[in-house]
């Protein structure tokens, strides 16, 4: 059953920006960039952490890649809290579990502390994932959703960024407390934030609360008739389905969905971004890079500022040329990209670098760019993307969760493993090993993967097969719609 669309009224055209759609704004780009710098600053921390609590490749492994299953439990119970307490205390809670996350990192006394901290911002990360882009495509006018929920992503880019820029200005032993601990001041401005936000008109519409989401329809959205906007919401909730049952979701009518979102899910994360983000450093070093001042510069441009950057490539070719050719594009410049990291890797050799990087070196810096961009423009925005599309409107909520939580599960096992794969095979081969799966990915995408441009949400269900046309409900009707 399809959401019904929003009635637009008279005076959207002329609709004034306010100050609780700027609050709303900045609280979704706090959000964002919270996400990625708690997911990019450990690259730098990992040397002083190591050297601090003299660490094996192993528990380094499990310092790093913990926070992936914090967001793991985070994005399962992103969605439920979102619902229970509202969108804006929903980010408020994140907000407290990224400040209390980062308090318990910077002033660990012990590995096992210092676990526990990662799993906290973890947690907070998988409730932000959820609930800011929630929020955003919520509060935003119609004529600017898309704004909203890019500017999400975006800030995601821009935070992890931020970290590696953090990172070259605290590069030094000791220091590594002062990089985990600075997330702790913008978790603190976006809780405040939150406290000066409005909530989602449409949950309160949902919760009953008719006279709280007029009064924030008049305060957001200047020149918008409040009760106009209310009964749009109200046809809008009549029409939403109910939240279906997990043996619906598993149903035999709707594994084909099932089964590209979770196989983009998990594309996303075993071409080995997180390995690339999270290990940066040791990348760099192991490529020549020898100072950290040095190791910090090299991820800051080559990895932070390549992905901000390329990221404004989706958002200006993915309605124009479509889904599946940014997927096959990226999969090629990654694949092509982490084959010439492994050659570079072996052309290297286990020789120390003396007075800097190589010339492999430097191919290693150059090919790990192209890797970078390839997924800023692909993998990274476009597959989110046809996973909100390719589900049916009943199951999609909890499809899409699913997707996510296996989404953290691939990238806790990259990033888990890393360490473990180089230290045994080698980087040649481990990220021979990556390029494999860009090319594994590319003809499952190829052949699995259809096109989503230009369609509506019930074209795309109808598309899976003529027999399952008639309803969301994974029951076939024996007709093509």
């Amino acid at each position: 059953m399809a959401r019904a669309a929003e009635t637009p009224t008279p005076a959207a055209p002329a609709e004034r920006w306010s100050a609780a759609l700027t609050v709303v704004l900045v609280a979704v780009l706090l959000a964002g960039a919270l996400f990625g710098y708690d997911q990019g600053v450990i690259s730098g921390a990992l040397d002083g952490v190591q050297k601090s609590f003299r660490l094996s490749p192993l528990a380094i492994e499990v310092v790093t890649s913990w926070v992936t299953l914090g967001a793991l439990a985070g994005s399962l119970a992103g969605g439920e809290l979102a619902d229970r307490i509202g969108r804006r205390r929903a980010l408020g809670a994140a907000a407290a579990l990224f400040a209390l996350g980062a308090a318990v990192e910077a002033l660990a006394p012990s590995v096992a502390v210092l676990v526990a901290g990662r799993l906290i911002v973890g947690f907070g990360v998988g409730v932000a994932a959820v609930a800011a882009p929630l929020y955003a495509a919520e509060m935003a006018p119609a004529a600017q959703r898309g704004r909203f929920v890019s500017t999400y992503q975006l800030a995601i880019t821009a935070g992890i960024f931020l970290s590696y820029l953090v990172d070259a200005a605290l590069a030094g032993d000791g220091r590594w407390r002062a990089m985990l601990g600075a997330s702790a001041v913008p978790a603190v401005l976006l809780a405040f934030t939150m406290l000066a936000a409005v909530e989602s008109p449409r949950w309160l519409v949902r919760m009953g609360r008719r006279d709280e989401a007029r009064a924030t329809i008049a305060r957001a959205r200047p020149g918008v008739d409040p009760d106009v906007r209310i009964a749009s919401l109200e046809a809008s909730l009549r029409d939403e389905p109910g939240t279906a049952r997990w043996s619906e979701v598993f149903a035999p009518a709707w594994r084909r969905p099932l089964g590209v979102g979770v196989g983009l899910a998990v594309f996303q994360q075993v071409t080995g971004i997180n390995a690339v983000i999270y290990y940066a450093d040791r990348i760099f070093a192991a490529a020549g890079f020898a100072t950290a001042a040095a190791q910090a510069q090299a991820a800051t441009w080559a990895i932070g500022a390549v992905n901000v950057g390329a990221t404004f490539v989706a958002i200006a070719f993915i309605d124009r040329l479509g889904r599946r050719p940014l997927l096959l594009a990226g999969l090629v410049g990654m694949g092509a990209s982490l084959a010439t990291v492994g050659f570079a890797f072996a052309a290297i050799g286990t020789a120390p670098a003396h007075g800097g990087p190589t010339a492999a070196g430097y191919v290693t810096l150059g090919a790990l760019v192209v890797f970078i961009a390839s997924f800023a423009f692909s993998l990274g925005p476009v597959v989110w993307t046809v996973i909100n599309e390719i589900f049916p409107g009943r199951i999609r909520g909890r499809a899409v969760a699913l997707a996510t939580a296996v989404n953290w599960g691939a990238a806790f096992v990259v990033s888990q493993t890393f360490l473990t794969l180089t230290g045994a095979l080698g980087e040649p081969a481990t990220f021979g090993l990556f390029a494999a799966c860009c090319a594994a990915g590319f003809v499952w995408i190829w052949r699995r993967v259809p096109e989503t441009k230009g369609r509506s949400l019930e074209q795309i269900q109808a598309m899976w097969a003529p027999a399952l046309a008639s309803n969301d409900h994974g029951t076939p009707a024996g007709t093509a719609r």
